[in-house]
């Protein structure tokens, strides 16, 4: 039997802090007691939390595809987001893959395929830190949705799909200005090629939504994977959301779609970048606004990994109502039950010993330890 014992630390459990020590018996947490009587490694007053569960992060596609055109050798890109992953606090992550592509962008046909046997194998052959599994970030505009999906419908380290739609007029761009900005002047193009660029992608959404989401809900649900909406807006895409069998709303776009989804018993998603700057990249609402009405359940880092563990710090510094213990849930205990894997995401006993050694210099949270299963991993 292996044994490691955390001591002198400040426990941060689902609803308190307590000052103490963790026992850890062969990967999982055997024992938690107040004061520091035990004799085991110091953690020297220095907070003592979860791993973080990470439900969606497209961090890893800008390693392998860091500037346009290029790819990187697959597995040195895994290894390379697994590190900062894993470095940042991160022990379960749900590594984002695109399925559904067009002019602007995405991935080849069986090119997302390739990537996730990359991680499968890197897995295998022990070269990760964190456990990954993956998230399908569906574009059901998109006309090849449906044949990118079909490659991972047996893929058991499948556990959430969302559901996007990105066309100009829906969700995330309501409005032409905001979406205007994002592809035209961006990427430069004239009035004439940007009118085209709109009017097909409007065309594809009109055609191709409906149908793609209904037939990837169905399969998720008879395989019992965790289905997220993407940006919703409006009171109609919520109810078309629980018509789906959504769990996890991401990124709602307006007050009254967020209240709407948590009420319904969804897990309300945004992005730990939000809550760091103080405001949305795309200029939709901001993560605090939702935090401090009560409607935000679950952070996700976005494209930041450190951001996860930083942002719980600055909802319990500046919002009313929110402690650290309830902040740091959101990355934690709720998305581990959104998706299901109900042995991590708090200090329990019973539990898998997913640990991290935080201390917090003027501010920002800094990472001293991790430990996966009892083994430490960074």
């Amino acid at each position: 039997m292996t044994e490691l014992v955390l001591t002198n630390a400040r426990i941060v459990l689902e609803d308190s802090i307590l000052h103490g020590s963790v026992q850890i018996l062969d990967g999982k947490i055997a024992d938690i007691s107040e004061g520091s009587t035990r004799t085991g490694e110091d953690f020297e007053g220095d907070y003592l939390i979860p791993g973080l569960v990470e439900l969606h992060t497209d961090h890893l596609e800008q390693h392998y595809s860091p500037r346009p055109g290029v790819r990187w050798n697959a597995t040195a890109a895994i290894q390379a987001h697994d590190a900062q992953v894993a470095t940042s606090g991160i022990t379960t992550v749900f590594d984002c893959l695109r399925l559904g592509a067009d002019e602007d962008g995405g991935f080849d046909d069986g090119e997302m395929r390739a990537m996730a046997d990359a991680i499968s194998a890197a897995a295998d052959q022990g070269r990760l830190r964190s456990e990954h599994f993956l998230h399908l970030r569906c574009e059901v505009s998109a006309d090849n949705c449906m044949d990118h999906f079909v490659d991972f419908e047996t893929d058991p380290h499948v556990k959430l799909v969302s559901l996007m739609d990105h066309a100009p007029g829906q969700r995330q761009f309501q409005t032409m200005d905001q979406y205007t900005l994002y592809y035209q002047k961006k990427r430069g193009l004239s009035d004439e090629a940007f009118a085209i660029f709109v009017a097909r992608r409007q065309e594809q959404s009109a055609r191709n939504s409906t149908p793609h989401r209904t037939a990837i809900a169905k399969v998720c649900g008879e395989r019992g994977i965790t289905v997220a909406s993407h940006d919703d807006a409006t009171l109609s895409h919520v109810d078309e959301a629980i018509e789906n069998g959504v769990r996890l709303a991401e990124f709602p776009t307006s007050f009254d779609a967020a209240k709407a989804s948590h009420e319904a018993g969804m897990s309300v998603l945004m992005g730990a970048p939000n809550i760091v700057r103080g405001k949305s990249h795309s200029g939709n609402i901001a993560a605090r606004d939702l935090a401090e009405r009560g409607v935000l359940d679950v952070l996700s880092s976005d494209y930041v990994p450190l951001s996860l563990l930083h942002a719980p710090f600055v909802l319990a510094d500046g919002v009313d109502g929110i402690s650290l213990p309830k902040a740091l849930a959101m990355v934690t205990a709720t998305p581990a039950r959104t998706v299901s894997l109900n042995d991590r995401g708090r200090i329990a006993t019973g539990l898998r010993a997913d640990i991290v050694r935080v201390q917090r210099q003027d501010g920002v949270p800094i990472v001293r330890a991790v430990w996966r299963e009892g083994k430490r991993v960074a």
